[in-house]
């Protein structure tokens, strides 16, 4: 993971693109990415045409898809339907880390920062 270049991303969480079909020499029907939100920071709200899922790493957090909110932590799958207006914050005293899986693969013109 660390020879994955870090930026911030639209939503202002802290990315790695780990796999994506157009970076990779392989054929993938989706992209994932591990992604940092800090201690006491929520992501942007946005929402992306396409299905996502988040997979907690580290950390502790509130989910927020469209008018529902729940505690997330360590081992839990999220899954967050298209169109979904979405964003997570860190609730914990470290860093909130995650896996974000999109089908299809993450593009930047399928997602929108509200």
């Amino acid at each position: 993971m660390q020879n994955c270049e870090e930026f911030v991303a639209g939503d202002n969480a802290i990315l790695r693109e780990l796999l994506h079909p157009d970076k990779e020499n392989i054929k993938l029907l989706y992209s994932l990415a591990h992604a940092i939100v800090k201690p006491g920071e929520t992501s942007y709200r946005h929402k992306l045409k396409n299905s996502e899922v988040y997979y907690i790493l580290e950390g502790e957090g509130m989910m927020y898809i469209d008018n529902e909110a729940a505690k997330v932590c360590p081992d839990q799958a999220i899954y967050i339907p298209p169109n979904s207006v979405q964003c997570i914050k860190n609730t914990g005293q470290g860093d909130l880390k995650f896996l974000c899986i999109v089908v299809p693969a993450w593009r930047p013109e399928d997602e929108e920062v509200l």
